[in-house]
């Protein structure tokens, strides 16, 4: 049987893009909205700044667990009502968050809610691969990350800026209303599959399809790469308010929401680096990003608060575009074994901002801010010395970079 794909310029094409776009917008605004509420956390609640970081680590953690079993499951539900009751699943458990009565409710709901969420980067990179046509699959990629950055900085912006006007449990409930009218938005634009889905894997055809993937020369670097870039990424998020609260600064919490507008240049990044990756070859540009990854970390060890703003904005460029890149490569190499390779990486990515999210508080608390980021240049710096391998592969082995 025989499918149509969507090409890149098309009407479905503009459809799909925005509709994933919100998708993603809403789903990382969830999981990413207590990043700025972090060091509001710890002072309610009474906790170190590692400890108050599982308000995000316990979501991105049920987050990686949660996405093998979507992805493989996934067969057996049309995509796009599995996206759409992502979504919905995901406005619900945002609004619950706020009536949490103490933080053992709190953490509760938030590693729901990374149950919860897991629909829409574990399907959204299928449905991208197996409805767009090879010419439209690396912007479109690029769209799909850069919404989740986009997603991601609206999150913390909003929630942050509300939380010192009207307190953080109302400041969540806007949050979970905006995803509410986004799922009904998402429901009218999204064109349904039209690629047959796959009968549902036996386990040993799961475990096959696994085994292909990690036999792979390329794919476990990526996923490594994954681990260590997201991780290191989050932990300087995670902490840069507990510094920005601290003199010499003393900003508060309206104001270092308004770091969090660096995201934007996220999806300038995402959608750029994708389109020039489809150019120049994923290797070419893959290695290149984290080394700019480590020239804005760099930046952010200098007191001025411009250089640390300017410092971020470089990491998160290059962080997105990476990100975009490695995803479209990991779905276009896993090929029958796509949605196990996705998962893999959506794993790996997850759990880098759980397990390396987590450690960034101990450089904080001993060391302070170049703790912080000691922890986040040594993981991007191991990542940087895999992207070089990917790079040296031979061209046999990398057959469609």
């Amino acid at each position: 049987m025989t499918t149509t794909k969507i090409e890149r310029g098309s009407p479905d094409y503009w459809r799909a893009s925005v509709a994933l776009f919100l998708a993603a917008f809403s789903v990382f605004a969830a999981v990413y909205s207590v990043q700025p509420l972090l060091p509001i956390f710890a002072l309610e609640f009474g906790l170190d700044a590692a400890t108050s970081s599982v308000a995000l680590s316990a979501t991105t953690a049920t987050l990686a667990l949660s996405l093998v079993l979507v992805g493989w499951l996934g067969n057996r539900f049309n995509r796009k009502t599995l996206m759409l009751t992502t979504m919905l699943a995901t406005a619900a458990l945002v609004l619950a968050v706020p009536t949490s009565g103490d933080w053992t409710g709190l953490v509760v709901t938030r590693a729901l809610l990374g149950i919860a969420v897991c629909g829409v980067p574990a399907i959204a990179m299928v449905y991208l691969a197996e409805e767009m046509s090879n010419a439209a699959l690396g912007l479109g990629m690029g769209l799909f990350v850069g919404g989740s950055a986009l997603g991601g900085m609206s999150g913390r912006l909003m929630v942050g800026y509300l939380a010192d006007m009207i307190g953080w449990r109302a400041a969540l409930t806007a949050l979970g209303v905006l995803i509410l009218a986004n799922a009904l938005v998402f429901l009218w634009l999204l064109p349904a599959p039209k690629t047959p889905r796959a009968q549902t894997l036996t386990l040993p055809q799961l475990g096959a399809n696994f085994m292909s993937v990690l036999s792979d020369k390329a794919l476990p670097l990526l996923f490594i790469c994954s681990f260590l870039m997201m991780g290191g990424f989050v932990a300087i998020y995670n902490y840069v308010g507990f510094r920005l609260l601290a003199p010499p600064y003393n900003l508060d919490q309206g104001q270092i929401a308004l770091v969090f507008v660096v995201y934007l240049v996220g999806s300038l990044g995402s959608a750029w680096m994708g389109s020039l990756a489809g150019r120049l070859g994923r290797r070419k540009v893959f290695w290149p990003l984290i080394v700019v990854m480590l020239a804005g970390l760099a930046l952010t060890l200098m007191s001025p608060l411009w250089a640390i703003v300017l410092g971020m904005a470089i990491m998160t460029f290059a962080f997105f575009g990476a990100h975009s890149i490695a995803s479209a490569w990991v779905a276009r190499r896993s090929q029958d074994a796509r949605a196990q390779g996705s998962a893999i990486y959506l794993l790996a990515y997850y759990a880098g901002s759980s397990v390396i999210g987590t450690l960034g508080g101990y450089g904080w608390t001993h060391w302070g801010w170049p703790g912080v980021v000691g922890c986040s240049a040594a993981v991007f710096t191991i990542a940087l010395a895999l992207a070089c391998r990917l790079y040296v592969l031979p061209p046999l082995v990398i057959t469609v970079d």
